[in-house]
């Protein structure tokens, strides 16, 4: 009955506004007040343990990754590569969209800093080029949730410390979403420009010199994925590790290629350290909710409630992705991660289902939440960097939300998309 008046706390406080991790710790605060026969000095405990766990180190480094490759050079060489790979395809601009969200979606780790970056260098040259504003938004905000899914997604991080599954393998397992996501919003890009008259921005295919010299401009960054998964792969470092290590890496490529500068690193420095400290307040009240959820058996309620509808995986799997989509649309991503990944987990192994495949499922459909009313994290900001008001924004991602469901309906219903690299390569 406490933790029921707790979630009503926090949805009230959703309802008003509130922002995620101060309503979560509301609602953590309100369970101790009302248990009269426990302190609130637990929760803060928690939620300070939960800082202070060394796995979760790899989430500020990422991060910092993230804003570095801003300040590089290493951006705009992906861009000329992604141009030279899908430019003569109809709706170039648009195309070259979706394969930049896939080679900046990996190093950068989180769909809102992708959104932010294409927004910047790539949405105004669309609209130059005749591309509605509204559409050149909705494209983006689909491209930027490659970056969840794709190694080294904050979510994938997240989700592998809470559920004490192995982060490379997670990484790993990311990969075929992810490739499949992109071929499919490639394919909605096509359609619509069939349909709209959008031109390619070259007349004809790259020829292979021109790709290989955007492939060498470009190698420096498209090593970062392979430094990131060929390191944890062989044993070299460890996820934590490969953070620091890819953020020096980043820095020592963007002063070889002499467009960062020290002004540049305080700037990253700074703007990585507001974001982890937004993303670290979110983490540590939503350890505080999910340890009252754990002390009041909650999990155990959860595995015998859904064992009592059902005992098969499918219709397990069905059920947790509708309540995901809805869970998504409200709740920021990261939090319900570690709100949530505790009370599946035990029907999860009951079941017998890989928990690398349930936490790219988890992730992937979580994401999706951030580019759908109400609160989608990532509309709001495409749509307040772009411009855009969200009724045009909803009308323009209605198709690329057919190419994200299918996608999430294979990666559920075939697991071998993300399992069989993460199986063939030991982590």
């Amino acid at each position: 009955m406490i933790v029921l008046l707790a979630f009503l706390v926090m949805l009230a406080l959703f309802a008003i506004n509130v922002p995620v991790a101060f309503a979560i710790s509301a609602a953590s605060f309100t369970y101790f007040f009302v248990a009269q026969d426990m302190s609130a000095v637990m929760v803060i405990q928690r939620m300070v343990g939960t800082a202070e766990n060394l796995p979760l180190l790899a989430i500020p480094f990422f991060m910092m990754l993230g804003s570095v490759l801003n300040y590089t050079g290493i951006t705009n060489r992906l861009l000329i590569l992604s141009d030279a790979l899908s430019g003569h395809m109809r709706g170039g601009l648009a195309q070259t969209n979706v394969v930049l969200g896939a080679l900046i979606g990996g190093p950068s780790g989180a769909g809102l800093a992708d959104a932010a970056m294409i927004c910047r260098v790539l949405v105004p040259e669309m609209v130059r080029n005749g591309y509605g504003r509204p559409f050149a938004a909705a494209l983006t905000a689909a491209s930027a949730l490659l970056g969840p899914i794709l190694p080294p997604g904050i979510g994938l991080i997240i989700y592998g410390f809470v559920s004490d599954t192995s982060i490379g393998k997670l990484f790993v397992g990311g990969l075929g979403p992810g490739i499949l996501l992109t071929l499919l919003l490639m394919v909605v890009v096509d359609i619509l420009a069939r349909r709209r008259g959008y031109k390619p921005t070259r007349e004809r295919m790259a020829s292979l010199g021109e790709i290989g010299k955007a492939s060498f401009g470009a190698i420096w960054g498209l090593m970062l994925m392979v430094l990131i998964l060929g390191g944890i792969r062989y044993g070299i470092f460890t996820p934590t590790e490969a953070g620091a290590v890819t953020c020096i890496y980043a820095l020592i490529v963007g002063i070889a290629y002499r467009e960062t500068t020290w002004k540049d690193v305080k700037v990253a420095l700074a703007e990585s350290a507001r974001a982890n400290g937004a993303i670290m307040l979110i983490l540590m009240s939503s350890a505080g909710f999910a340890w009252v959820l754990t002390w009041e058996g909650v999990a155990a309620n959860v595995t015998e409630m859904l064992m009592g509808v059902t005992t098969s995986p499918v219709v397990f799997l069905l059920i947790v992705n509708v309540l995901l989509v809805i869970v998504g649309m409200f709740i920021d991503g990261n939090a319900a991660i570690i709100v949530l990944t505790p009370l599946f987990m035990p029907t999860v192994h009951a079941m017998g289902i890989d928990p690398i495949h349930f936490g790219i499922m988890m992730i992937f459909n979580l994401s999706i939440g951030a580019i759908t009313p109400p609160f989608g994290t990532t509309m709001h900001l495409t749509c307040k960097l772009t411009g855009v008001k969200l009724d045009q924004f909803l009308k323009e991602i209605v198709p690329f939300y057919g190419a994200l469901y299918l996608t999430l309906l294979i990666t559920t219903f075939y697991p071998p998309l993300s399992l069989v690299l993460a199986n063939w390569v030991p982590m």
